[in-house]
């Protein structure tokens, strides 16, 4: 348990000085946002705040783990006791590379453009077989498939479990990444969400997994301080795609993807918003579902304001935690 605790504590301090320090390099190394002219107007004030803040909670994350590991089980026995958070952690740490890329490139060329869909999406996928092949392979992953609410396991042939867990992932990541698109409003939505992740580790005692989640939590507490309305910094493809990594991969490594159906209800139902609005656009050829997608900027356009959809949505997220907590915990009773 204190590990957990520890984790959480020095990545947060960890985040609120590495905020002091990189946020004035970036601003330095002139690594603006450059804002879509199809978005909402209002946002073009935004224009110029410093993009690839994730890696404020990304480091923080890496120095609470190296931490709180060599401290508890010294390097020696790093891999053995921690291999499990280490894994998720590497697993999302490939993906915010990929968002790095992605940032760096929109910096480079100042514009909102950055690595090709294609690409992103193959890059994507084959970081998401690996982890699969790797967590199956370590014993992590099983092919039944826990239903939450109503105890019930189904059981899959390992292939079809190796096409759904990589679908899964690759949707997960992007989830995330669309819901970053107001201030705070993804860091929010995270934070509960690696809080539910964080109780589960706990309770099935599973401290390696526990502190990385921990450690992301702290991290995220801190970033929020930087990044809440009025941001001084956007996390960037960077952040969102790093956090994207650590949710499905917290979910797969404890044997719960389903749960991310309740977990990350905002992040599905911002994605929905956006498939349904270009599906519907096509068929009705120019007509609109909602003002604008993703649900956030359909919400922003009826007059919300970023801190009321910050607070709405991290509530409900809230709420489907607290739910989802309920629903898993007879995968494994005490």
């Amino acid at each position: 348990m204190w590990t957990v605790l520890v984790s959480f504590a020095v990545a947060f301090v960890i985040a609120l000085i590495g905020g002091k320090i990189l946020i004035p390099i970036l601003r330095r190394m002139k690594a603006g946002q450059s804002i879509k002219e199809i978005g909402p107007t209002w946002h073009m004030s935004k224009q110029g705040t410093p993009t690839m803040g994730g890696l404020i909670f990304i480091i923080a994350a890496a120095v609470a783990l190296a931490v709180v590991i060599t401290v508890s089980t010294g390097w020696k026995g790093m891999w053995e006791s921690s291999r499990g958070g280490l894994f998720v952690f590497l697993f999302a740490l490939v993906f915010g590379i990929i968002g790095y890329l992605d940032d760096y490139i929109k910096v480079k060329k100042k514009e909102n453009t950055g690595l090709t869909a294609g690409w992103k999406f193959l890059l994507q996928l084959a970081v998401a077989i690996l982890f699969t092949v790797l967590m199956r392979y370590e014993g992590y992953l099983h092919n039944d498939l826990y239903v939450p609410f109503v105890n019930v396991t189904l059981f899959l042939p390992w292939p079809v479990y190796m096409i759904f867990a990589a679908f899964v992932m690759v949707g997960t990541v992007n989830a995330v990444n669309i819901t970053d698109g107001v201030d705070g409003l993804a860091t929010g939505v995270t934070i509960p969400v690696m809080f539910f992740f964080t109780a589960v580790a706990l309770y099935w005692q599973h401290v390696e997994l526990g502190m990385f989640s921990a450690a992301l939590l702290g991290g995220l507490c801190a970033f929020l301080i930087y990044n809440f309305h009025p941001a001084k910094v956007f996390m960037g493809d960077t952040g969102s795609l790093f956090l994207g990594g650590a949710v499905c991969g917290m979910a797969f490594a404890l044997d719960i993807p389903l749960a991310l159906i309740p977990v990350g209800i905002i992040y599905i139902i911002e994605t929905l918003s956006d498939i349904l609005q270009v599906a519907y656009f096509k068929l009705t050829h120019g007509k609109r579902l909602f003002r604008m997608a993703p649900l956030h900027h359909h919400f922003e356009m009826g007059g919300w304001s970023e801190v009321k959809l910050f607070a709405v949505f991290t509530g409900i997220t809230v709420v489907t935690c607290l739910l989802a907590f309920w629903g898993v915990m007879n995968r494994y009773p005490m």
